[in-house]
């Protein structure tokens, strides 16, 4: 059976199986971009305008679902980041990186989605806007390759066609003619068919991580150890996951040490002082080229860049693997830890949750079975 987002489109249901898209009719916009009206009416338009294009009747269904998903989703956000300046006008900022989040999340706990085909729908709400303003970023080869390692690029142009069409606003030429330099551009540098391949993983690690890095620029691999990340909710089976591996390489477990020190994990002050007590000891292995096994949650970009940096900065190659069951069986394992965590906390842990790309290590490897 093929995923869909729901199976009855009509908007009236849309609005009663969904509170976010209530919501939309709440929300307002610039009049100058979207004379139009509220975020409800722009997304009916989106979603007529991509219904109507040659390029999206000619794909398979499953493909239609994933698009048509996305443009129902892609300015879910601006309910909590529109705001209105001094002058009267309105804008969304960073609508598209929080709807990402969002999207994610309703997608794992109230539409069981296949991860694979969750998180290339998360990309394109987060990417789309992105083919209208790629030559106003600082670096567009490394925006758009970016982007390339999670999307369709043609999906993702039309994506944004029909969000460019879906609107009353002065400058639709304009916004037509960046989608088609968005095409030439991709195509130009490789990535509008597929994902650019990099000679080595560390090049590609390398490539978008460094500053001014050269695409085309294959680092020596010169590394003294090996470092494995997990990442993943808490009661996702990290643990099980590193059993599983059959390995007798040193666990450095955050859990581990609040449990020997008695720390309760809300307690922020002294997690700190946990997290300081984990680097270290992974600093201790990093000196004397030990590979080792981090575990912890390390649900967002941050988080894991903060430790990547510091094992890439000993030299370490780095493989980072994430976890995760569906949302029944992730609570349920919860429930059945020894430590298990109140589900206000896992809620919480979910709205933040940022699943790993392939641009944050030298390997990126995903666990959902």
């Amino acid at each position: 059976m093929e995923w869909t987002i729901a199976v009855n489109k009509n908007w009236s249901a849309l609005e009663e199986q969904f509170s976010w898209v209530r919501d939309m009719e709440q929300v307002q916009q610039d009049p100058l971009h979207h004379a139009e009206g509220n975020v409800a009416i722009h997304t009916q338009m989106v979603l007529q305008q991509l219904e109507g294009f040659p390029e999206y009747r000619n794909l398979d269904y499953q493909k239609q679902e994933l698009l048509w998903a996305s443009a129902l989703l892609h300015d879910v956000e601006k309910r909590s980041t529109t705001i209105v300046a001094a002058d009267g006008r309105i804008s969304s900022p960073n609508h598209a990186k929080r709807g990402a989040q969002t999207a994610r999340e309703i997608l794992f706990r109230d539409v069981e989605t296949p991860f694979e085909l969750r998180e290339e729908i998360v990309a394109l709400v987060r990417y789309h806007g992105l083919p209208l303003w790629l030559m106003e970023k600082v670096d567009p080869m490394k925006s758009a390759l970016e982007a390339s390692l999670s999307v369709n690029m043609g999906q993702l142009k039309l994506l944004a066609e029909a969000d460019a069409k879906g609107r009353y606003c002065a400058d639709l030429d304009a916004l037509l003619y960046a989608l088609d330099m968005f095409e030439l551009y991709s195509k130009e540098i490789g990535c509008w068919d597929a994902t650019r391949s990099f000679l080595s993983e560390n090049a590609r690690f390398t490539y978008f991580n460094g500053n001014n890095s050269y695409v085309d620029y294959v680092p020596f691999d010169t590394f003294k150890s090996t470092v494995t990340v997990l990442s993943g909710l808490p009661g996702m089976g990290k643990d099980y996951q590193i059993l599983a591996m059959n390995t007798d390489l040193p666990v450095i477990s955050l859990d581990d040490i609040r449990r020997k020190y008695r720390i309760d994990p809300t307690d922020k002050k002294r997690n700190g002082w946990v997290v300081q007590e984990a680097k270290e000891q992974a600093k201790k292995y990093l000196r004397c080229g030990q590979d080792f096994i981090w575990n912890a949650t390390n649900i967002t970009s941050q988080m894991r860049k903060q430790l990547i940096d510091l094992f890439v900065s000993y030299q370490a190659y780095v493989k980072l693997l994430y976890v995760e069951k569906p949302y029944k069986i992730w609570r349920a394992q919860n429930g059945d830890r020894e430590y298990p965590l109140p589900e206000v906390v896992l809620d919480k842990m979910l709205h933040n949750l940022e699943v790993p790309q392939l641009t944050e290590a030298h390997e990126v490897h995903y666990i959902t079975a």
